[in-house]
């Protein structure tokens, strides 16, 4: 037996005695089935889904996990509708006020790490990288009607149509992407099949020859036999010159840049007085760092899940990040610098 898993197992046994002793699972309520409810990103979907099977096979908890994107995920967490929030970018200062008025205080607490892939069709065999300019000429809000072939944005491309695929607005990665690459959180065109589920998007990629889209790493990774991984080049000399592939390297050291940013999960500290709430939550963090690996994001490392158990433990309300949103250029270390800094 694997020392991660006698140690899964053991976290299990501890965790199954506290909630024996609070006299079982008990839902809100109190139908004598515990309900662990989480919302948000597609992104972190999978890290979360993955999480909560193993939580529902060790310890018979129920434990829902939607898709309604970052933003709408925050919505509904901040109106008391869910326990916690899968979020692929930090909590906005609108959203932290729709909380406070609501009275759900917070934890903020990184999961891992993710890169932004840029893909295409496996038979567009004319691109072969692009730049962050590039692709800011095709995203940007007066591209919309006017940059519609794929001529218009390289002049050594095919003069054809280029149908574009992305998040939906309601997308934590929409607005990382927009706010990476247009300068402006929200800001781009709007004439393009957009989708909260990022499996729509690879769907609408494998199947149209003319297709470019972005979405998380992980979904190519899942999908890499299918879809065509385009490396990005953002024309600096630091931290690497020429285009960059994400992979687990580039995306950890930072090298994949400005397509690279941190995960996060918002636990509501209400629901944390709930034990199954608890417990999940400290499953998730003992397991977030091998389960995240396995399903194609970066972990945080050992020390990294060490900080996040640590901030769990000490009940740290609020958000590491002053102003919310997205925070470009943000490194593996410099997140894990935040995390060392009191609140």
């Amino acid at each position: 037996m694997s020392v991660s898993l006698l140690s899964r197992l053991c976290l299990t046994a501890a965790m199954a005695a506290v909630l024996a002793a609070c006299g079982g699972p008990q839902g809100p309520s109190g139908s004598g089935s515990a309900l662990v409810r989480l919302d948000g990103s597609s992104t972190v979907f999978p890290i979360s889904e993955a999480v909560a099977e193993e939580f529902r096979l060790a310890t018979g908890t129920n434990v829902t996990v939607g898709i309604s994107g970052t933003g709408g995920g925050f919505q509904k967490f901040c109106r008391g509708e869910t326990d916690i929030s899968n979020a692929s970018r930090p909590i906005s200062e609108v959203e932290i006020e729709a909380c406070r008025k609501s009275g759900i205080g917070f934890i903020e607490l990184p999961m891992a790490y993710d890169g932004i892939a840029i893909v295409v069709n496996p038979k567009a065999s004319w691109i072969e990288s692009i730049t962050v300019a590039e692709l800011k000429r095709l995203w940007e809000p007066g591209a919309q009607g006017t940059v519609r072939r794929w001529n218009q944005v390289r002049a050594s491309w095919p003069d054809r149509e280029i149908h574009l695929f992305g998040a939906g607005v309601d997308s934590g990665t929409y607005d990382y992407f927009t706010q990476a690459i247009t300068g402006k959180e929200g800001a781009s065109r709007g004439d393009f099949t957009a989708s909260e589920d990022d499996n729509v998007l690879v769907q609408g990629i494998r199947n149209d020859e003319l297709a470019l889209g972005f979405l998380p790493f992980a979904y190519y990774h899942e999908n890499r036999d299918s879809l065509k991984l385009i490396p990005v080049d953002d024309e600096q000399d630091l931290p690497v010159a020429g285009p960059v592939a994400p992979n687990m390297d580039t995306i950890r050291s930072g090298d994949y840049q400005p397509l690279s940013r941190p995960v996060f999960i918002y636990v509501s500290e209400p629901a944390l007085a709930r034990p199954e709430v608890q417990a999940f939550m400290d499953f998730y963090v003992a397991n977030a760092g091998e389960l995240a690996a396995e399903v194609g994001y970066v972990d945080l490392g050992t020390e990294g899940y060490r900080l996040v158990g640590e901030h769990l433990a000490s009940r740290r309300l609020g958000s590491a990040f002053e102003h919310g949103g997205s925070q470009v250029g943000l490194t593996l270390e410099q997140l894990l610098s935040r995390e060392r800094l009191p609140q």
